[in-house]
């Protein structure tokens, strides 16, 4: 023992690793410090021909184990030899007096990392035996099992833990402390969480979803760290696939509010098939548009609120052309999302340096199951709101029944108010938004705001639509829709009012949909 831990502090000496990498890059270095500190080398396959074909003195696995790999390098080091020599507990009399007579030595350093499941299973036409290969079993198991018996065993599970091992070395004569070697073992169970979270997601794509799992796992890679958070003071980082679906081609980094906007006008964005354009600014839009091409489509949805469209987020679903690209500079922008960028068009709009120009890869766009929200506690988990509603699912309560120009503009309000925050009213016709009063405590007030807005920018609610995200309470709001020209109504209905609303929509000859969907956005 006292060869093995050195002081108070449980200071372990490294003699003996296990090292057996799918990675190399690093490896040489630190296998040479390895050899530098007299610590004997064991390997298995590609890293014991990369080890011996630098001159470094390593052992097979075979010759430890006395045991071959076998069935194409699927098992070569389940073995007692391996796990016992790294789970004893090395100050239990009775542990060392079992490996020592069976012949066991302890391993004080494992090495690995894993194979590129993550790699594999992003490669176009890859088969499914292909990906099936490239499941670690060996490598999780040393390092879990190194990590279990962390005060007696060492486990590195990523490259860049080499320096600061290699320092914990240097600086303690070939000893390690418990300390740091519990640190290496947290990150093998955050490695190893994460690697067989993203083997399930393989084996959960294609399953249809039909109710909560009993054990809800995640597993994020960090894609990159913001400058800040909200606000200043906080902290944060982005995980995810965030860059594989946008592609950012000019201008400063992303904040983390900006990356908040981003997705809400891209959610919205996809709710449309035809040239739309998305104006958002503090995850509400501010203004939506539709056209016939892509500039009438960016006027209808600026028109909406061109003080608010200031320093807003832009998203287009159609590539910009110049003209549109010479009407987006006339006011200053934040981030502006598109398909497509074309030579002219980026020389147009990079002219504001600071200005983020995002290119939207729909093609890597994969609609998510679940949305999560951190709670006191713990996490809220549900499903996306992607229910859609169509003519048919319109339930008209009224005695007037609506045009077809109504309809448009109702089922395209309707669109809108479910990416707008509760309690949201969205007055619009067939083609853009024409005042939307968004996070209200009261729906009134809401519906007043929208009045309000629009009226300060001119826009005739004579002939509008009103959309609500929820049923209307009292008659109250309506009858302010109605005053300021409203013909209209889509709502969900419920109310144990709803007589009363629709008696007022009645008296005034405006129609109204039920649509028995709420769409809540807190």
């Amino acid at each position: 023992m006292a060869e093995k831990f050195l002081g108070e502090n449980r200071m372990l000496k490294i003699k003996r690793a296990l090292v057996s990498v799918y990675y190399k890059e690093g490896l040489l270095e630190f296998a040479n410090v390895l050899r530098d500190f007299g610590v004997q080398i064991i390997s298995t396959g590609g890293t014991y021909n990369f080890l011996k074909s630098n001159n470094i003195p390593v052992i097979s696995i075979s010759e430890i184990t006395g045991f071959p790999e076998i069935l194409d390098g699927r098992v070569k080091t389940l073995h007692p030899k391996i796990h016992a020599g790294l789970l004893a507990i090395l100050d239990n009399s009775n542990h060392m007096k079992q490996i020592e007579e069976l012949n066991i030595e302890p391993i004080d350093l494992v090495c690995i990392n894993l194979y590129p499941f993550e790699e594999t299973v992003k490669k176009e036409g890859i088969k499914d035996e292909e990906i099936i290969e490239q499941i670690d079993i060996g490598g999780p198991s040393m390092l879990r099992a190194a990590a279990k018996n962390y005060k007696y065993t060492a486990a590195i599970s990523n490259p860049n833990q080499y320096k600061s091992f290699v320092e914990e070395l240097r600086n303690n004569n070939g000893y390690v402390s418990e300390e740091y070697c519990r640190k290496l073992a947290k990150e093998v169970f955050r490695t190893t969480a994460y690697y067989d979270s993203i083997i399930f997601n393989y084996f959960d794509k294609n399953e249809i979803y039909q109710d909560f799992p009993e054990i809800f796992t995640i597993g994020f890679r960090k894609e990159f760290s913001l400058r800040y958070g909200e606000n200043p003071h906080q902290k944060s980082a982005l995980y995810g696939e965030f860059q594989k679906i946008f592609s950012i081609l000019h201008g400063k980094e992303l904040s983390y509010n900006n990356i908040l906007d981003i997705s809400s006008a891209v959610n919205l964005m996809l709710e449309f098939d035809t040239p739309a354009a998305i104006i958002v600014k503090h995850n509400n839009p501010c203004g939506v548009g539709l056209g016939d091409n892509i500039y009438s489509a960016y006027e209808n949805a600026l028109s909406t609120d061109p003080k608010s469209a200031f320093g807003g987020i832009i998203a287009l679903n159609r590539p910009i052309d110049i003209n549109t690209a010479n009407k987006i500079n006339e006011i200053f922008s934040e981030v502006i999302i598109s398909p497509d960028f074309s030579n002219e068009v980026f020389e147009i709009l990079k002219k504001k340096k600071d200005r983020r120009l995002i290119k939207f890869n729909i093609e890597n766009y994969t609609k998510e199951k679940f949305q999560i929200r951190n709670v006191i506690g713990g996490y809220l988990v549900q499903d996306i709101d992607n229910k859609i509603i169509t003519q048919n699912d319109l339930n008209i309560v009224t005695k007037r029944k609506p045009s077809d120009d109504e309809v448009k503009a109702m089922l395209f309000g309707w669109k809108v108010v479910k990416h707008v925050k509760s309690n949201a009213i969205v007055f619009s016709n067939s083609q853009k938004t024409l005042g939307i009063g968004a996070g209200q405590m009261s729906r009134v007030d809401s519906t007043k705001i929208a009045i309000m807005k629009a009226k300060e920018f001119g826009l005739d609610l004579t002939n509008s639509a009103v959309a609500s995200d929820a049923f209307f309470p009292f008659a109250d709001s309506i009858l302010e829709a109605i005053k300021a020209g409203a013909t209209a109504i889509i709502q969900p209905g419920g109310s144990i009012r709803d007589n009363e609303v629709i008696n007022a929509a009645n008296e005034h000859n405006v129609t109204m949909a039920f649509t028995g969907i709420r769409h809540f956005k807190h």
